[in-house]
């Protein structure tokens, strides 16, 4: 496992530095399937205003995800794992090399990369893919003791999303439980309240972002920020 992790590591390291050079700044976007990973994508990157956003979809099979995005005028590209959990430096590295990070910014100050990352609370946690910083996505419809069961995710995330909030009044939720056990874990993420249907939320996370893209590209040349590992 040490081997694994290290090779992995020596990897996200090297992208990560590239990315930064490039002022790009990567996004390892976590969450359970049907959490609203992708919705979350679409509606952050519509209120982007410094940086131009481009995508990397993460899934075992399909490019479903990919094509509505680039139905949106996007530039994604699609990763298939063919069964494995989650995402790795590697097959990260061999995307980023496709992409001409120039053209999709243009005249803004550089580039926000979402890298979806497979559905799943547990692997993804574990291996570092050359981001800069994890955004968790959780879901009042999922439940409040995900904290409790999945600590790892929670513990390394630099932000969380909880979704759906317009549902909070038709599920049993407990906000008082779930913040107890998430700020139990982790005392520093920003957590930022969403929802699809209101709209609440998206501006203030798109812009956290983009504050945090801009803080990690001025200190270039000093260790950047790679979140709770």
């Amino acid at each position: 496992m040490e081997d694994i992790h290290g090779a992995n590591d020596r990897i996200a390291d090297h992208i990560r530095h590239e990315l930064t050079h490039r002022r790009v700044f990567a996004v390892n976007v976590m969450g359970a399937p049907g959490i609203g990973k992708t919705t979350v994508l679409t509606q952050t990157l519509r209120r982007l205003t410094a940086l131009a956003p481009c995508v990397i979809e993460g899934d075992i099979e399909s490019d479903i995800d990919t094509q509505t995005l680039r139905g949106l005028g996007v530039p994604a590209w699609q990763i298939n794992t063919f069964g494995a959990c989650h995402l790795d430096a590697p097959l990260v590295q061999n995307a980023v090399q496709n992409m001409d990070f120039e053209q999709i910014r243009s005249d803004r100050a550089g580039c926000l990369l979402f890298i979806e990352n497979v559905g799943n609370l547990v692997c993804p946690a574990e291996f570092s893919i050359g981001e800069h910083a994890k955004l968790l996505i959780c879901s009042v419809t999922e439940g409040s003791d995900k904290p409790y069961k999945y600590p790892l995710a929670f513990e390394r995330a630099d932000f969380i999303v909880l979704n759906k909030t317009d549902l909070l009044p038709y599920v049993d939720f407990d906000e008082e439980f779930f913040m107890k056990g998430l700020r139990a874990l982790n005392r520093d993420a920003p957590l930022v309240r969403c929802s699809g249907k209101t709209g609440e939320g998206w501006g203030e996370l798109a812009a956290l972002l983009e504050r945090f893209a801009e803080e990690t590209f001025a200190a270039h040349g000093r260790p950047t920020h790679t979140g709770h590992e």
